[in-house]
């Protein structure tokens, strides 16, 4: 289904700097003339049920849903669905806040059939005209539409974006018909990546795996590095993560074992504060496992005249708060002296504990460090002092501990050179996935007839959800006549 393509025999200026040219018979035309943009309401995460009511969060848009909502990962009882705004089948939902600019406004459409409610910090676009809903999926989320909305985010630790903002966003606009034929393309091209994308990830999975076992033996003295086999004497630690450990380690508190230093965000207003040498670590930079830089930094004014402390190397970083906490607690050190936000406690350790050392061992423990996370009030992920403090950790004596790190940074590296060979084959595909949806979706590759071709049996292995046409193929067949017809033209663009 994926012959030879070309593009469309004539085309003309969009006018929109980002979508470029589009074929000569369509329309572009801002999103406001399309339907309406209203705010979405919502309680406490508190309502969460294992059962009821299919409920999206805006959290849900980034770590759930991608150009299409299938299903939904929370629930909310009868009782409570008069506190949440409902959604029909076709409503595209935008997040409304995030915590990175290039991530704002990220958004999917909704294609469950039945009852559903989003919560607050939710934009919802619902259309007024006969459009396919899965061509929506794909034109609000794609690479154009995305540049558009980073220029509507407003804010510097949160991003957020507004309605009124997103009326102005600029779309290709295809008769009917092709937009169903450009969903359907898109749909069959990405059953193909995702195959393959599966296979890798599973790589990428077994890889990381493998290492975290080796880190998980060293740490815990499942085997002297040394000699590569077990000690000679073990003890019972006590310790669920641990088990048996060599008798001659020490057991502790890992309070016993650091000093915390807490972070904070100097005002936004003062920009004295902001843009000078310091880095200022927060979770989105915690990606590697040694740090040295930040994605932004602070002014020696800020140390100077905020509580905001330096802390100098080698120090351990964690994440005690925020979303991503809902997937690991992020561990890394530090090679050079950091600020660092509220968001985060930067670990000293006492005398005689290496910082690389401890943060291996606290990567092994992530487990327990996860059963450790509270979700609080607005659904707000932390991770209390005072738990983490009490968490038990096995110690090795000095001259053991760079051993362990020496061994590790041998064994890993090897690990970590294959992990990220696999990770470049799929950011290569994925960047091709989204360059063949943005140059199908502005016309620049017509698709009309290979979508024409019969279709392909799904993959008997992929999950629902797993790819954008996992489920409902027939839904552009029976939404078109859901809308009543209201003109777009090229004039809408001068509004």
């Amino acid at each position: 289904m994926i012959p030879d393509l070309e593009p469309y025999p004539a085309m003309k200026d969009s006018g929109v700097d980002t979508l470029g040219a589009v074929p000569a018979h369509w329309e572009v035309t801002r999103l406001g003339r399309l339907g309406r943009l209203f705010k979405g309401r919502g309680a406490s995460k508190e309502d969460e049920a294992p059962t009821g009511i299919p409920c999206i969060r805006y959290g849900d848009l980034y770590t759930q849903h991608n150009y299409f909502i299938h299903d939904s990962r929370a629930c909310i009882a009868e009782e409570r669905v008069n506190d949440y705004t409902p959604i029909e089948y076709g409503d595209v939902l935008f997040a409304a806040s995030g915590e990175t600019i290039d991530e704002i406004g990220k958004s999917a459409v909704n294609l469950i059939k039945g009852e559903a409610y989003c919560g607050g910090d939710v934009i919802i676009f619902r259309p007024s005209q006969r459009i396919d809903s899965r061509y929506m999926g794909y034109v609000m989320d794609f690479r154009p539409a995305a540049i558009q909305k980073v220029r509507m985010g407003r804010g510097f630790t949160v991003i957020h974006i507004y309605g009124d903002e997103l009326k102005r966003l600029a779309m290709p606009l295809p008769p009917v018909p092709e937009q169903a034929a450009i969903a359907r393309f898109l749909d069959h091209a990405d059953r193909h990546i995702q195959r393959y994308l599966r296979t890798k990830q599973k790589l990428i999975t077994l890889l990381a795996e493998q290492k975290q076992a080796v880190i998980h033996e060293a740490v815990t003295g499942r085997i002297d590095v040394r000699t590569g086999k077990p000690y000679s004497d073990y003890k019972p630690s006590n310790i669920e993560w641990l088990r048996d450990v060599p008798a001659h380690w020490h057991t502790k508190k890992l309070r016993q074992c650091v000093k915390s230093v807490g972070g904070m965000t100097p005002s936004m207003e003062d920009r004295r504060f902001w843009n000078g040498d310091v880095p200022w670590v927060t979770p989105k930079d915690m990606k590697r496992e040694a740090i040295s830089d930040s994605s932004v930094r602070v002014s020696k004014v800020a140390l100077d005249e905020t509580p905001l402390r330096l802390v100098a190397p080698r120090a351990v970083l964690m994440v005690v708060r925020g979303m991503i906490l809902a997937r690991e607690v992020p561990i890394a050190w530090t090679t050079s002296s950091v600020t660092v936000n509220q968001d985060m406690k930067a670990l000293i350790p006492n005398e005689g504990i290496d910082a690389e050392y401890l943060s291996r061992v606290l990567a092994a423990a992530q487990d327990a460090l996860a059963s450790l996370v509270d979700v609080a009030g607005h659904g707000t992920r932390r991770l209390p002092t005072e738990r983490w403090q009490n968490l038990e950790i096995a110690v090795s004596p000095a001259i053991e501990q760079t051993c362990i790190v020496d061994f590790l940074n041998r064994t890993t590296t090897k690990i970590d050179q294959a992990i990220s060979s696999v990770c470049r084959e799929v950011d290569c595909l994925r960047e091709y996935r989204t360059r063949l949806i943005t140059d199908v979706v502005t016309g620049k590759l017509d698709v009309r007839a290979a979508a024409a071709l019969p279709e392909e049996p799904d993959d008997p292995d992929a999950a629902e959800g797993d790819y954008p046409g996992a489920a409902g193929r027939d839904d552009a067949r029976g939404d078109l006549d859901r809308r009543t017809v209201v003109p777009a033209t090229q004039e809408a663009m001068t509004s």
